[in-house]
């Protein structure tokens, strides 16, 4: 064997040692280098793999649950008093009910000048289904702006549970009026909105409150609707508005159809609801009255059987109260 070998095999004879001897540690140069190396590789692994794990959190929020007490709805909440008050939210307490809280998180943001209270940027259904339950809710938390926080909220409703159309025009009116955006066609392009259906959207939130009354409820409203009622208005606001307020005094309310058609003078083939209206009420000692309306010529009746004539002064100031 030639010298230059058995050189060569000295050196990897002497590595070979510095690697069995490693956890007492190397003593020669060879030993120490080749240790040094190995803790380079060790090192780059781990580093390798706590990248790997980092990447699957990349964009991530962390959420956490949050007494719902402490988080307050936001300034541009987009959801009607009436959206708690149906079968779909109650179908929605349960679900979160029986899975022990919310699995889709809400998010918020901290609440300026106000440790430890947040702001919600979406999720109001599942926030107020656990503050009726008096659970947690999961929420992401993140710092962001007026107007992230309301192309947030937007998106995200349209997504899961779309707002109906006048829940959507308050929600745009305000955003315009308080000088959230400058425009409607910015609002438009910032959150991602049909310029064409903000428009309609706007049109139903603009309306005159007695032509919303008109309605048993302002989530009847189309958006298809806004521009009629707009044109209708335009050519005879006092008529419309005689119209809306006749409606309000209907018992039962007519369909949001009929009004519509009622509203907009008669708009198709819908028929306007029946005129006249009668009441009787039953009261106490055979007591009795009837009550009969006649809105075209705007005329209340008023019949009282067996009352006792000293309760006429009674009366007498009850109708003066009310019509003065």
């Amino acid at each position: 064997m030639a010298l230059k070998d058995k050189a060569a095999m000295v050196d990897l004879s002497k590595i070979g040692m510095a690697q069995g001897s490693r956890n007492q540690g190397s003593k020669t140069a060879i030993g120490m280098h080749a240790d040094a190396l190995f803790r380079d590789e060790k090192v780059s692994a781990e580093n390798e793999t706590l990248k790997q794990r980092l990447a699957e959190f990349d964009g991530a929020s962390a959420t956490r649950k949050i007494d719902p007490k402490r988080i307050r709805a936001s300034k541009w909440a987009n959801r009607h008093a009436q959206t708690f008050d149906n079968v779909e939210f109650e179908g929605l307490k349960r679900e979160i009910e029986s899975a022990g809280g919310n699995i889709q998180p809400v998010k918020v943001r901290p609440l300026a000048g106000h440790t430890g209270e947040y702001e919600l940027v979406f999720g109001h259904r599942r926030h107020r289904a656990c503050l009726d339950l008096g659970m947690d809710v999961l929420a992401l938390v993140q710092d962001m702006t007026d107007v992230d926080l309301f192309c947030q909220m937007d998106r995200e409703n349209r997504e899961r549970e779309p707002l109906r159309p006048y829940e959507a025009g308050v929600t745009y009116a305000k955003a315009l009026d308080e000088g959230l955006f400058p425009s409607a066609r910015k609002l438009a392009e910032s959150a991602s909105i049909d310029l064409s259906q903000l428009g309609k959207a706007l049109a139903l939130a603009r309306l005159p409150q007695d032509v919303i009354m008109a309605f048993a409820s302002p989530l009847d409203l189309q958006y298809r609707w806004g521009p009629e009622l707009t044109q209708a208005l335009q050519k005879d606001p006092d008529l419309v508005l005689a119209r809306a307020k006749e409606l309000q005094l209907q018992t039962p309310r007519p369909s949001a159809q009929q009004v519509i058609a009622r509203l907009t003078e008669g708009g198709g083939t819908v028929p306007p609801p029946s005129g006249d209206r009668k009441v009787a009420i039953k009261g106490k000692g055979g007591q009795s009255a009837q009550l009969g309306l006649n809105p075209e010529k705007r005329c209340v009746t008023v019949t009282l059987t067996n009352i006792d004539p000293d309760r006429f002064t009674e009366v007498e100031k009850a109708i003066k109260s009310l019509i003065s």
